[in-house]
């Protein structure tokens, strides 16, 4: 079983070869008990987002990792899917800069992808 950190690189990963935008992991465990990271990127278009969506489930469906909680996809503006310690949010460009979530858990720590992500 992969531990959080290694989630969230396998995610990180997935998504940045989908050509996901503005990939960021926050840590987030000593702020809430909800999760232990979020990872938080920008799709071009609801097709997009739900693209980057299914793709991520299926990838990590492969690895045994299924998604625990799936919201918004109707809408694709925000999708939310949850593994288990790592909760995953699929934004909209309008839609993430509405929320911003970087400055609302701005007390989180930065994960640096750099190592993962080619393209931010």
């Amino acid at each position: 079983m992969l531990t959080a950190k290694e989630t969230v690189d396998k995610i990180v990963k997935i998504l940045d070869s989908k050509k996901a935008k503005d990939i960021v992991a926050l840590k987030v465990d000593t702020l809430t008990t909800i999760t232990d990271y979020f990872v938080i990127l920008t799709g071009g278009s609801s097709t997009q987002v739900q693209s980057l969506a299914d793709n991520l489930e299926e990838e990590l469906l492969k690895e045994g990792i299924h998604a625990k909680n799936r919201e918004g996809y109707n809408t694709a503006e925000w999708i939310l899917l949850g593994f288990n310690d790592v909760i995953v949010h699929i934004f909209k460009q309008e839609t993430r800069e509405f929320y911003n979530l970087e400055h609302i858990w701005k007390d989180a720590e930065n994960v640096d992808l750099s190592h993962i992500v080619t393209e931010n």
